[in-house]
């Protein structure tokens, strides 16, 4: 058994044998019941920086959404000395570190993609280094350049016509989350040494091709770990030993975070479950008198400010996909113990508290972990800050906790990982409403009019027969399942392989699972226009080539997001079916397949590319977000929109089931009390059907027009909604986003 001196006053026997963090928690945690009180505002040193971080916001919204580039150094944890948000005020920051060598500048990562790397930098008015170039070209392959070597041409096909998008093939995957608490925990150099006994045990006989692959895995985890402390050194902070007291542990912990950052441009880098672990070194200090509760809010606020500004080189067909300049540094609060304990500490009051000291934000993703159980005076705090700041989400830690433990991280939007224990693969979505109408249309796509799909008999039909749409989509369905998982097979190839999350990983344990994620987009549009052709009269419109363009519907029929049954079951269906046909697909090192309904803003996008469906919908607009039913299906207010979503079995979406709702504040009462006591028993019911995900708008849409038409006004600076599992600063968004915003369903009654 190890000990250090770092870890007096720590009990507990089986994280001290071995790295177990989940252990030293349970062990050393105290739970919270009590209410917000204690909370203190902002320090003068945290009010300075963030007026200066503001400043420097506010300056790289004029100069078209990036304040500075570099051009001539690829990003690595040792590729920059220290630098601070402002030179003349170093001493205030309390947590210290940038991902470059300037506040808000953006890093140049080229191994997922020199052009992505290049174009982001041109897009802005940047010359990117011939050199560079030169390397990445000439010398150096890259992710994307391995990706595009062996895709085939029907996947070439099918990502140009849009019914596979998104896909992590230009740029970092993100969603593995490094567990950062270990740096603090037990410092660099046990790490290590784990890492080298972690590689000595594969030499074996007989080794094959996956212990090479591994052995020199675990090889680039050393030297970054090893980089690690070199990166904190030109801080002035050997992180070599555990961290000693409550700012070391918070600052050793973003140093892990930084290392990650500043190696990969992934499409979620989230920070983890770190909350009640710093809760005990903060709880620690605070006994023996060395810490106050001012300086303890300090520490996080600093935490929350560094991750605020987390940025990336994006390139324009990212920004449409993913719009509003998210990261996604998903942080969690709250949840319950396997033994029945809450894990709600006084931290998660400090982390949500942020929200009020420094204002809203869209990062880190602040999620909340709810379940009915948790303490009444922290689940009121919460819902006060979703009235207050319409900032934070929820997700269902009664559904999770069975299936990922209780100490699982949110690793993007919604989906979930075991800390230290797994990684996901990341993987875009698969577009079903165009997949409905390639099975119409027999595999040929009604806006290029290319044929994608292999050429099934299409419907040829005036009128749509439920039974034969059903055959065709079924079989389509099938085409594209095993072309979208074979495509991401080897988009994560090619990625270990150029592109490989050594930072990340190395803060993971070696034997690790790997689920592999998937997506689905469209959904509710599907499930409208099944129920359509089942239950009411759908005619067909063809061009002069015989192809359905459009569609006429008479009669009435049910629509998902009313909470009736016979809309809903079909919802149940597509999802299940779709899983099942991701299940039978081999999937890359041997990962476990999930699915989510989720769609960030991709919405719009997919929206342009799909044509007419029989649900009403017309060519181009855009598809409803995630899980959310169709715009203008709700009408028998939210509470039923809420019991059609919870009908979805989470067990058939472990990467997650995404549910956006903007609820007009005089629905959910008169004042500000009265609306956040309605908010806990709408979250309680909800989540007591088993529903997984809620993001939580409080706010007009006269609001969301008056920001649009006016984005200049100071209040609307960091004005932040929730959009599909993620939130964003509203004036970031393109026009035809927040066009798309301000269409979605505001509820105006329960």
């Amino acid at each position: 058994m190890r000990e250090f001196e770092q870890w007096d006053g720590f009990t507990g026997r089986l994280w001290k044998e071995g790295i177990d963090v989940r252990d030293f928690i349970q062990n050393n945690y105290t739970p919270y019941d009590g209410d917000e009180k204690f909370l203190e505002g902002p320090t003068e040193a945290t009010d300075r920086l963030w007026g200066k971080l503001q400043e420097l916001q506010k300056e790289e919204r004029a100069k078209g959404g990036v304040l500075d580039m570099e051009t001539e150094v690829v990003s690595g944890i040792t590729a920059y000395g220290a630098a601070y948000i402002d030179d003349s005020m170093k001493d205030l920051e309390q947590v210290v570190g940038l991902q470059t060598d300037k506040p808000l500048k953006r890093a140049f990562m080229p191994y997922g993609g020199i052009k992505m790397a290049e174009q982001s930098c041109e897009t802005y008015g940047y010359k990117p280094s011939e050199k560079l170039h030169e390397i990445f070209t000439k010398y150096h392959k890259t992710h994307n350049q391995g990706v595009f070597d062996i895709y085939t041409p029907e996947m070439l096909k099918a990502r140009h016509n849009k019914i596979l998008t998104g896909l992590p093939d230009t740029y970092g995957r993100g969603r593995i989350v490094g567990d950062y608490r270990r740096v603090a925990l037990y410092g660099i150099d046990y790490l290590i040494e784990c890492k080298k006994a972690d590689f000595a045990a594969t030499n074996r006989q007989g080794m094959r091709r996956g212990d090479f692959q591994l052995r020199e895995e675990i090889a680039d985890q050393v030297k970054a770990l090893q980089e690690m402390k070199v990166m904190a050194q030109s801080y002035g902070y050997d992180i070599s030993q555990p961290a000693k007291n409550a700012k070391e542990a918070v600052q050793w912990l973003y140093f892990g975070y930084l290392a990650a950052i500043k190696t990969q441009n992934g499409a979620a880098m989230s920070v983890g479950r770190v909350s009640t672990f710093l809760d005990i070194y903060i709880e620690r200090d605070i006994e023996k008198g060395i810490l106050t509760e001012k300086e303890a809010q300090e520490l996080i606020d600093h935490l929350v400010m560094k991750c605020r500004m987390v940025k990336f080189a994006r390139i324009p067909s990212y920004n449409q996909l993913f719009s509003g300049d998210p990261v996604w540094a998903t942080l969690e609060v709250a949840g319950m113990g396997i033994d029945g304990r809450s894990i709600v500490t006084k931290n998660d009051f400090r982390f949500l508290h942020t929200l009020e000291n420094m204002g809203p934000s869209p990062e880190p993703n602040l999620t909340v972990l709810y379940s009915e159980h948790l303490p009444e005076a922290f689940k009121k705090y919460a819902a006060h800050i979703s009235v207050q700041t319409s900032s934070i989400q929820y997700e269902n830690d009664d559904v999770m906790r069975p299936v990922w433990g209780d100490d699982y991280s949110i690793c993007c939007c919604v989906s979930a990982t075991e800390t230290g224990k797994e990684i996901q693969f990341f993987g875009a979505r698969a577009n079903l409403a165009k997949c409905l109408l390639y099975a119409i249309n027999g595999g040929k796509d009604e806006k290029t009019k290319q044929q994608v799909a292999p050429e099934y008999q299409p419907i040829t039909g005036e009128y749509l027969d439920y039974d034969e749409v059903m055959q065709k989509y079924d079989v389509m369905m099938d085409w594209l399942a095993h072309l979208y998982v074979g495509t991401l097979n080897m988009i994560h190839y090619m990625h270990d392989k150029y592109y490989y999350e050594a930072a990340e990983m190395a803060l993971i344990d070696t034997d690790v699972r790997r689920t592999f994620a998937t997506g689905i987009a469209g959904f509710s549009h599907v499930v409208d226009s099944l129920s359509a052709i089942k239950y009411a009269k759908v005619k067909v419109i063809r061009d002069e080539e015989g192809m359905a363009v459009d569609f006429e519907t008479t009669g009435d029929f049910p629509r998902y997001g009313n909470d009736d049954d016979r809309a809903d079951e079909i919802a149940v269906w597509l999802l299940r079916t779709f899983m099942d046909k991701l299940k039978y697909c081999h999937t890359y090192r041997d990962s476990e397949p999930t699915t989510s309904i989720l769609t960030i803003t991709s919405n719009v996008v997919y929206g342009k590319a799909t044509g007419s469906l029989p649900d009403g919908r017309k060519a181009g607009e855009p598809l409803s977000p995630g899980a959310n039913p169709s715009y203008g299906a709700e009408k028998s207010g939210l509470l039923a929109s809420l019991n059609s979503v919870a009908k979805l079995p989470y067990e058939d979406a472990l990467d997650g089931i995404s549910n956006t709702q903007t609820i007009n504040p005089g629905a959910l009462g008169h004042n500000d009390e009265e609306r956040t006591e309605n908010l806990v028993h709408v979250l309680d019911g909800y989540f007591e059907q088993g529903a997984h995900h809620l993001n939580v708008n409080v706010f007009g849409t006269e609001k969301l027009i008056d920001a649009m038409e006016h984005p200049e006004k100071p209040e609307y600076a960091n004005f932040t909604i929730r959009v599909s599992g993620y939130a964003v600063k509203f004036i970031d968004l393109t026009k035809e986003q927040q066009m798309d915003v301000i269409s979605r369903t505001c509820h105006e009654h329960m």
